[in-house]
């Protein structure tokens, strides 16, 4: 297979076949996101896209699950997804699904009827940056979009059939606006409804907007406690979820938690409550922590 720049996954896709179909983001502004700085969004040609599925029917014949890269495959059109994803059920007799990140205007620009088309063709699961619920984080983060938007987004995908893990980031509001950021998170996933959730820990990334910011003194971070609070508070605001996988087992986090919303909410709260009363001493230590 060949691969080209930087290639990222979510945890969960650590056994897939990864399959480049686009480079780099179509978007690349977010200013707290490093990944593809160095490398221009560009769609990559269909023969190559089927010339390495033949590849790996090859080499990895018992495939079962296939990510498709990078930042966003999905801005692709349902003209161009469907032979790819054709072409890896042709290939993988096994395969159980293909998932994607995508974003709020890739969704948006595809009817429930041509989601339906990509589901029925085996794309099962797309991972979509909500990052905050809170329109002013987004507009200072240069997200590109709205809660109400991705809301909608998500809400479509999943009428279609398709499973939607939402990921949300903590801190990336600063300071200033934490306590706004995590309530409105929270009342935005609530809206959602998503089959999975999970929480990352913002991590500054030399190079970024919002890293020269906190050089300039105009974005103020958040301290490793101030952060679990801003944890609790979107749990808090967790309302009306029908069996949500939560996870915050990402690498970038000081606290893995694990459980099903609503059942766990309480338990998730207090092993929270317990951390505060520990400190430190219940976090894991920077140097453990990474992208």
């Amino acid at each position: 297979m060949h691969y080209h720049g930087t290639v990222i996954r979510p945890p969960s896709e650590a056994d897939s076949y990864i399959l480049q179909v686009t480079y780099g983001c179509s978007h690349n502004q977010c200013a707290f996101c490093g990944t593809y700085l160095d490398k221009p969004f560009r769609v990559r040609p269909a023969d190559e896209v089927q010339q390495d599925i033949g590849l790996a029917r090859r080499c990895i014949p018992g495939t079962r699950r296939v990510f498709l890269a990078d930042g966003n495959a999905l801005v692709l059109g349902s003209r161009r997804l469907a032979p790819i994803l054709d072409a890896l059920a042709a290939a993988f007799p096994g395969l159980q699904r293909v998932s994607a990140y995508a974003n709020a205007r890739d969704l948006l620009q595809k009817s429930v009827d041509e989601l339906q088309l990509l589901r029925d063709r085996g794309l099962r699961l797309v991972y979509l940056g909500l990052e905050s619920g809170h329109d002013e984080v987004l507009r200072r983060i240069n997200k590109g979009t709205t809660a109400t938007e991705m809301i909608e987004a998500v809400q479509r995908t999943q009428a279609a059939g398709i499973r939607v893990s939402v990921i949300g980031l903590l801190g990336v509001a600063g300071a200033e606006l934490s306590a706004a950021h995590a309530e409105a998170t929270g009342r935005a996933v609530s809206a959602m409804d998503p089959r999975y959730l999970s929480l990352l820990t913002l991590m500054l990334v030399p190079g970024t907007p919002l890293h020269r910011q906190w050089q300039q003194g105009t974005f103020q971070p958040l301290d490793p406690e101030a952060l679990l609070r801003e944890l609790h508070q979107v749990i808090l605001h967790l309302e009306g979820l029908s069996g949500c996988i939560f996870r915050t087992n990402h690498a970038s986090n000081y606290l893995p938690l694990a459980g099903t919303l609503p059942k766990d909410k309480e338990r998730l709260l207090t092993t929270l409550e317990a951390a505060f009363q520990l400190g430190r001493a219940a976090l894991r230590p920077e140097s453990w922590r990474g992208l």
